[in-house]
């Protein structure tokens, strides 16, 4: 059974909006409305906006002058030719790696001491990733294996040299022997190129390898001896550490 509610009558009382609304005739015209916008008055006829100013005269004398009148630099009496190249910003003498390299480069030449007297690692660097990409043709990648086994074994250098001069380091410091470890890695950079082309498992790629790594290791052993104190005392254990460390990247490029 359905409830019935009373539903009390809606009353809609007729209203005229007041801005709608005429007046009634005979009270004169009608008042302004509540919102009228400003006229421009007669007088700004040449410019109809004056919040708007168009004159070029008055504001190219009032201008300032222009911040950058020239090239950058021109004005503090400095340009862009007379700059220092970005590798000399960034530490890297090329000819001095290159001279470097060269004194290194010739297997019956004794290396240059006083070249290797200013330590650097942008040779090494450029001598390690080269090695690596070698033998990434060979089919190996061992980038990782590669810096760490030069960071190990300029460590066990450097302790050996410790323990030699009875706890005086000397002239030679842990990144100088970074640094001529490093170098001294070019003859296995270019037994890493040469092993391309012998064949593997021969007794010719051992010859080859146990060549460059007497290279390596003479190279080394002369840097070390002159450039480390009381290391003529000891070159024989200077050598045997050295031929060590490269025996073990001459492996590494044979297996």
């Amino acid at each position: 059974m359905a409830k019935e509610f009373p539903v009390p009558p809606v009353v809609f009382t007729p209203s005229t909006p007041t801005h709608r609304r005429h007046p009634p005739p005979g009270t004169g015209a009608s008042p302004p409305p509540a919102f009228a916008p400003p006229r421009p008055s007669t007088s700004s006829t040449a410019n109809p906006l004056p919040f708007m100013s168009f004159e070029v005269g008055t504001g190219a004398s009032s201008s300032s002058p222009p911040l950058f009148a020239g090239p950058i630099g021109v004005g503090s009496g400095a340009s862009f030719e007379d700059e220092p190249p970005l590798l000399e910003e960034l530490g890297i003498n090329t000819r001095q790696i290159w001279r470097k390299t060269l004194s290194i480069l010739h297997p019956l030449r004794s290396a240059d001491p006083s070249l290797h007297a200013d330590a650097d690692l942008s040779g090494p660097f450029l001598f390690l990733l080269s090695f690596g990409l070698f033998q990434l043709l060979a089919g190996k990648f061992h980038f990782g294996i590669v810096l760490g086994w030069v960071t190990v074994a300029s460590l066990f250098l450097y302790f050996v040299f410790s323990m030699l001069s009875g706890g005086r380091h000397g002239d030679l410091d842990l990144y100088r022997c970074v640094s001529l470890v490093g170098y001294c890695m070019l003859p296995m950079v270019i037994f890493s190129a040469v092993s391309l082309f012998l064949p593997r498992g021969g007794g010719l790629i051992f010859g080859v390898g146990m060549g460059f790594v007497l290279w390596s290791t003479r190279v080394c052993t002369r840097l070390l001896a002159e450039l480390a104190s009381s290391g003529d005392e000891h070159r024989g254990l200077i050598a045997y550490a050295c031929w060590l460390v490269y025996m073990l990247f001459s492996l590494l490029v044979v297996f």
